[in-house]
């Protein structure tokens, strides 16, 4: 179950209207932006936001208001209220908010909601670490949305974590070349676990603080899903170190949803292997950046890896029954995406 903080504004404050009543109404704060910190620190992702002047009369006097609480960041928003047009609908979702609600508009006018909800379809984040997956996943979305009936627009984010060698210059490039939104989160993630911590296991503790840095960058470009650039061999990995160092056969599922967030991960390469990422990028010459982390190529994922490859060699098509079954295994979140290679 979601629970979705709500606002209703009035001539900038917090209210609520008794059945909807215009004259008799509460006033519960005058600051909207400190009731959202408030709910952010209660550990909201989300805030509804009604907008009741617009809902009256049309107008949008609660508009700065509502820039104001977008703009601190923290919360995915949608708005509703006097949302009639095109016009407002870009606004809104120009400064940042991640939905916008139709009422009386969407019941009285269904060719305006189907053409908005065409011209203004998902706002899909990539998470981009500057590996090979990553910027396949990119440049295949945005070849991807020039034809596909549904529109979406794609927003590329890589969470910096600190290591003083990592040249994002080329990424950048890439980015500004396909006219694709590029979002650099700085962080002290690095100097953290290594430094600060000083962690065995760095990877476990990282991967948790660079999601959690990535899924409120999401929510403040006002995305609802992130694409993640896992392949097949990435999956059957998984399902590996799962089976090997927790006792359990699992793995993630091409769809997930994240409740506390309100955001859907998306794995669009999970029916992909490694080997044609590698040839799609030395064939396109994209310019993979080399992580810079000490514990890269020194974890349990690539000894499971090394693993693999040594088994495949010994018993040719190994890794794709491993793939097969874990379809077939009734495992969470795959019985409603099954399919062959």
């Amino acid at each position: 179950m979601q629970i979705f903080p709500a606002i209703d504004l009035r001539g900038g404050q917090v209210v609520r209207l008794y059945q909807g009543d215009y004259d008799k109404e509460t006033v519960y704060a005058q600051d909207p932006c400190a009731v959202a910190r408030d709910f952010i620190a209660a550990g909201a992702g989300y805030l509804h936001v009604v907008d009741l002047d617009g809902a009256k009369d049309g107008t949008l006097a609660n508009f700065d208001t509502i820039a104001a609480i977008a703009g601190q960041g923290g919360l995915y928003i949608e708005v509703g209220g006097g949302i009639r047009d095109e016009d407002r609908i870009r606004r809104y979702l120009d400064l940042g908010v991640g939905r916008c609600i139709l009422g009386t508009i969407a019941v009285k006018d269904f060719d305006f909601t189907e053409r908005m909800a065409q011209t203004y379809g998902d706002r899909i984040a990539v998470g981009i670490s500057g590996g090979k997956d990553s910027l396949t996943l990119l440049l295949a979305l945005n070849e991807l949305r020039k034809f596909y009936p549904q529109k979406f627009s794609i927003y590329a984010v890589t969470v910096n974590l600190g290591f003083q060698n990592l040249d994002l210059n080329e990424i950048r490039a890439l980015c500004a070349s396909h006219e694709i939104p590029y979002t650099v989160v700085e962080t002290s993630i690095a100097k953290i676990v290594f430094e600060d911590r000083r962690e065995n296991n760095p990877c476990s503790l990282c991967a948790k603080m660079r999601k959690g840095a990535l899924n409120d960058a999401i929510k403040d470009l006002g995305c609802n899903k992130i694409a993640y650039a896992h392949h097949e061999d990435d999956v059957v990995e998984t399902m590996m170190l799962s089976l090997f160092y927790e006792g359990r056969l699992h793995t993630f599922s091409p769809v997930t949803h994240l409740d506390k967030t309100g955001l859907t991960v998306i794995r669009p390469l999970i029916y992909m292997r490694e080997a044609e990422v590698i040839g799609f990028v030395n064939k396109y010459q994209v310019p993979v950046v080399k992580s810079p982390c000490p514990a890269d190529g020194h974890t349990k994922r690539e000894y499971i890896k090394e693993l693999l490859q040594q088994i495949h060699r010994e018993n040719p098509g190994v890794r794709d029954r491993i793939f097969t079954a874990i379809q077939r295994g009734n495992m969470e979140g795959w019985s409603d995406y099954f399919g062959s290679h």
